[in-house]
C-alpha cells in the first residue's frame, strides 16, 4: 500500500542496517522488504526481525525508493504536489483517485505503477523460478505491519483500498505468481499481509465495506453537505 505498503527487491547480504523485515527463508536475491512506514513493526512468527521502538529511521535507500515510487506515480497521474515526503505523496495519490473514472481504473493505474518499479525479466523470473518452489511455501510468508504510515497519512479507506490493497494483491498474484491477501485495520492502522492466501470475492471482502474514517477530510465535507448523515461504507472503496 510497498508502496502504500511499498515493496522493493533487495539482497539480504547487502541490506541496510534497519530493515523492517528480512524473511530469512527466502533466497537472498529474491527477498522482499516491506516499506510501510517509519513507525515500528513487529514479528508474528520466528524468522522475522523488527525495528526497535523509537530507534528506526528511514535510510538513504528507503528515501530513494520512496522518491522512485512517487516519480512513477507522478508519471502516471501527470501532476506532482509541491509538498515533500509522505504529505506530497498522498496528494498525488488523491489526484490518482480523482483521475480514474471508476475504482477499477484507479486499481489498474496503481498496478501499472508497481510494474514499472521492476525490470520485466525480474518479475518473470520470480514467477517462473521462485514462486513454485515447495508448492509456493517459500513465497507464502506472513507479515504483520504494526502501523502503516500510508494509511495513517491518507486518512482514507478508499485510497488504502484502491491504491494499495487491491493493486498490490493483483500485482503479486498476476505478475509474481504469489497469492496475497492484505487485511488493513482501519482502527489501529495495522495491516496483515497473508502471502499464499487468495483474496475473497469483492462482495465478501469486509475491507471494501468499511465506513469512512472519522478523520477523513473528504468524509468530513460529505457529512457537512449531508447534514451529518452516516454513510454505510466509504464511497471511494
Amino acid at each position: 500500500m510497498k508502496p502504500l505498503a511499498l515493496l522493493r527487491p533487495l539482497t539480504i547480504s547487502s541490506a541496510p542496517s534497519n530493515p523492517l523485515f528480512q524473511p530469512q527463508s527466502l533466497p537472498q536475491k529474491h527477498a522482499f522488504r516491506v516499506l510501510c512506514s517509519s513507525f515500528d513493526s513487529k514479528p508474528i512468527q520466528d524468522g522475522y526481525t523488527a525495528a526497535k521502538p523509537d530507534n528506526y529511521k528511514p535510510g538513504v535507500l528507503d528515501d530513494l525508493f520512496l522518491n522512485l515510487f512517487r516519480n512513477k506515480m507522478v508519471q502516471e497521474v501527470g501532476w506532482d504536489s509541491e509538498k515533500p515526503g509522505y504529505e506530497g505523496l498522498i496528494e498525488v495519490a488523491n489526484r490518482l483517485m480523482m483521475r480514474g473514472r471508476t475504482n477499477s481504473d484507479t486499481k489498474e493505474a496503481a498496478v501499472r505503477i508497481l510494474i514499472s518499479l521492476f525490470p520485466p525479466f525480474l518479475l518473470e523470473l520470480y514467477r517462473i523460478l521462485i514462486a513454485p518452489i515447495g508448492g509456493g511455501k517459500i513465497a507464502a510468508t506472513m507479515v504483520f505491519v504494526e502501523r502503516c504510515k500510508y494509511l495513517e497519512e491518507s486518512k482514507c479507506v478508499g485510497i488504502c483500498i484502491n491504491t494499495c490493497k487491491l493493486p498490490t494483491q493483483a500485482f503479486f498474484k498476476d505478475y509474481m505468481g504469489v497469492p496475497l491477501l492484505m487485511e488493513p485495520n482501519f482502527i489501529d492502522y495495522s495491516c496483515q499481509f497473508r502471502f499464499g492466501v487468495l483474496p475473497p470475492l469483492p462482495e465478501d471482502d469486509i475491507s471494501l465495506k468499511e465506513p469512512c474514517l472519522e478523520i477523513c477530510p473528504n468524509a468530513t465535507r460529505r457529512r457537512k453537505v449531508a447534514g451529518d448523515m452516516d454513510v454505510p461504507h466509504c464511497p471511494k472503496a
